[in-house]
């Protein structure tokens, strides 16, 4: 709607986890590297935490984009409240099997089996990433980590990434999961945006949206650091102040997004009375 307005060729600030707009701070850099490296040179467990909005379904996107292109057969689960059987039904589908409702979970235990040492000796790699790890059961844990028993004299034959928020990582801390938490090889934590990350975010979401150089600078310099509070550098929030400031300016006819509009949004968002970033900072 206001994309003519401002001389944009699509919404910058969508909050579905488009691939195109990832934008590379060190935290996310370093944790795609680590969940990449982590499955090609099989490390077995790689575990990737982050609080709600940072970006780590984002990530879950990227990641499975660069398995495609590395030849890396690889299932997703994205809603882990399912039981085992169901779960590892799931994780076949997302390989490739044809449906078999009527299969015994040691039957999918040996149909994976035999698939995983088939793609081995052609040296191929396989993986499973789940998003949404938190909400996983401890029976759930304990089947995922059964599953890293697959495997040859030189490594495992099932790669898995594990992503969640930041109760996740207490849940694997816990004496309960130390069998698990051992096979982890890899750990990272994404980390809200900070100033200069905040700004160079939203001149890049811009960019990337078709902003010339004139509606590169939509949003004024004073903006930035009420956007940071408001949003506390969660990228989520970052997005629903930053789309909702560009539909009032739109509405105000105004190709400037200034500090009054930003408060009028926040206001609307009920987030001047719930600042985000002084909750975010107390509890670090």
């Amino acid at each position: 709607m206001y994309k003519k307005f401002y001389g944009l060729i699509r919404n910058p600030f969508e909050v579905s986890p488009d691939p195109f707009f990832f934008y590379s701070t060190p935290h996310h850099c370093k944790a795609l590297l680590n969940l990449v490296y982590g499955v090609v040179h099989r490390r077995g467990f790689v575990v990737v935490s982050g609080e709600v909005g940072t970006g780590k379904t984002l990530l879950v996107r990227c990641l499975m984009q660069l398995l495609r292109k590395n030849r890396v057969a690889s299932a997703l689960v994205y809603n882990p409240t399912i039981s085992g059987l169901e779960f590892l039904t799931h994780v076949m589908n997302g390989l490739g099997f044809p449906p078999s409702p009527a299969s015994t979970k040691g039957e999918l235990l040996s149909r994976l089996n035999s698939y995983l040492m088939e793609r081995n000796r052609q040296d191929l790699i396989t993986a499973l990433v789940v998003d949404e790890a938190q909400l996983l059961s401890p029976e759930l844990l304990e089947e995922i980590r059964l599953l890293t028993n697959l495997e040859t004299t030189k490594h495992k034959l099932l790669q898995i990434v594990l992503v969640g928020q930041p109760e996740f990582e207490h849940k694997l801390d816990s004496h309960q999961l130390r069998q698990l938490k051992q096979r982890v090889g890899l750990r990272c934590c994404l980390q809200p945006l900070n100033s200069a990350e905040l700004e160079g975010y939203i001149h890049r979401r811009l960019e990337l949206a078709g902003a010339n150089s004139h509606s590169a600078n939509i949003f004024l310099d004073e903006t930035m650091p009420l956007i940071q509070f408001f949003s506390g550098g969660i990228p989520r929030l970052v997005n629903t102040v930053c789309e909702n400031s560009l539909l009032l300016g739109f509405g105000h006819k105004q190709h400037l997004i200034t500090s009054e509009i930003v408060h009028e949004v926040a206001t609307d968002l009920h987030l001047d009375t719930f600042s985000y970033g002084a909750v975010h900072q107390a509890h670090r």
